[in-house]
């Protein structure tokens, strides 16, 4: 079980814990988070995260190719999953990676926004 994340935050159930989520919102929830972290910014186990942070720093027009490039990175090791598109979205000073996956052959999205004053 994992435990569910919203606006980069775990969700309080009310009872002094945190809403739990199985199965398919698990993965999900795994997929969120190693796309949201910073590629080595966990000392202990650098290889967690992604380098999606990076992508203020690429051109523009090689944007799109650094993002694949992260998300296949980071999700490596899902290997229930098969990432089968990730596109762009700038908005002002945010840029939304929209990843679309399948699972069990079924097709589910998420959406990770990036962005802020380190961004670019």
């Amino acid at each position: 079980m994992e435990l569910l994340i919203k606006n980069r935050d775990y969700v309080p159930d009310g009872t002094g814990g945190f809403v739990r989520v199985s199965g398919k919102e698990e993965l999900l929830q795994r997929v969120l988070f190693q796309l949201s972290a910073r590629r080595g910014g966990f000392a202990p186990l650098p290889e967690v995260g992604s380098g999606l942070y990076r992508l203020g720093r690429e051109k523009p027009k090689n944007r799109a190719a650094a993002a694949k490039k992260y998300v296949a990175e980071a999700l490596r090791g899902e290997t229930a999953l098969t990432v089968t598109e990730v596109s762009l979205e700038q908005r002002g000073e945010l840029m939304d990676v929209t990843v679309a996956l399948r699972y069990e052959g079924e097709d589910l999205a998420l959406t990770v926004s990036m962005g802020g004053a380190d961004f670019f």
